[in-house]
């Protein structure tokens, strides 16, 4: 009985500072560079997690060197993991409507994230991209690693000046 007991406190406690801990992201000091809304648990806006440069740079990091349609040779991509993004929000939905600047937007499943190290690209060849550089963010696949990649359907998925993710 007593075994029972102490198992069901720690799982209690367990649940409480799990409970505690949804919905603590820090706030962005910096101009708002992404906002990622929908099925996520961790906020700090009425609904949303807006994230500054500063906070996408103490994500999880990969540089990722490869060619792209868009570019001439190799390009050395840094930026954030997005499947760090993806948990420091709590996501958990299945597909991601990503949008553009210009409100272009594609549908990317939440699974791209974690099955191919897929970066939320801020850097090209070591500078921050500017809008007319495809910035702030641009999702890079690793499209050298795994040649697979390199289709129409994940070129289209490849959104660059991003501006808002929404968990579906």
């Amino acid at each position: 009985m007593k075994l029972f007991t102490a198992l069901v406190l720690t799982l209690t406690f367990g649940m409480a500072a799990s409970l505690a801990n949804a919905g603590t992201l820090e706030s962005p000091q910096g101009s708002v560079i992404l906002t990622v809304s929908g099925a996520i648990e961790n906020t700090n806006g009425d609904g949303v997690a807006r994230f500054d440069k500063a906070m996408l740079e103490a994500l999880q990091q990969r540089t990722t060197e490869t060619a792209t349609p868009w570019h001439e040779g190799v390009v050395s991509f840094e930026g954030p993991l997005g499947s760090a993004l993806l948990d420091a929000v709590g996501a958990s939905g299945e597909t991601m409507q990503v949008t553009a600047i210009n409100d272009y937007s594609a549908e990317v499943p939440v699974s791209d994230f974690y099955d191919h190290e897929v970066i939320l690209a801020l850097k090209a060849d070591g500078k921050y991209m500017r809008v007319r550089d495809k910035g702030p963010l641009f999702i890079i696949y690793p499209f050298d690693e795994k040649p697979e990649l390199s289709s129409e359907i994940i070129h289209n998925r490849s959104v660059w000046q991003i501006k808002a993710i929404d968990i579906k």
